[in-house]
């Protein structure tokens, strides 16, 4: 069993600098990619970004790319999400996931098991 604790929202001007953590329980060496999903007001939750537990891969959604880096300490057990560059498009509730196992491609919520329960990145001026 995976719990997920998602931090680190808040609000920030465009163009400005956030950090988000997942602190994770329950990892095992079965335990799948862990990833970053949003959902703006009004719209679908959409995959952000997502890394393999074992291995490191990374996937990022084309909106995010260059400016998002999602990384991960297995120490610390706790994957984090630095956003740099803002803007307002980028408002929404952020929500850190786990898969029970590994499953090609980890850009969709469906393929996801355990969430967190979410922290609100608010981008204006």
């Amino acid at each position: 069993q995976v719990q997920l604790v998602d931090s680190g929202g808040g609000l920030v001007q465009p163009g400005g600098s956030l950090r988000l953590a997942c602190a994770a329980s329950g990892i095992t060496s079965s335990t799948g990619a862990t990833g970053w999903f949003r959902q703006a007001r009004g719209k679908d939750r959409e995959f952000v970004a997502s890394i393999r537990w074992n291995g490191g891969d990374t996937w990022y959604a084309a909106s995010v790319k260059g400016r998002f880096t999602i990384s991960r300490d297995n120490a610390k057990n706790t994957v984090y999400l630095q956003m740099s560059n803002l803007k307002p498009e980028d408002t929404a509730v952020y929500y850190c996931a786990a898969q029970t196992s590994f499953a090609y491609y980890p850009t969709f919520p469906s393929k996801y098991d355990y969430w967190g329960q979410g922290t609100q990145v608010t981008v204006s001026s």
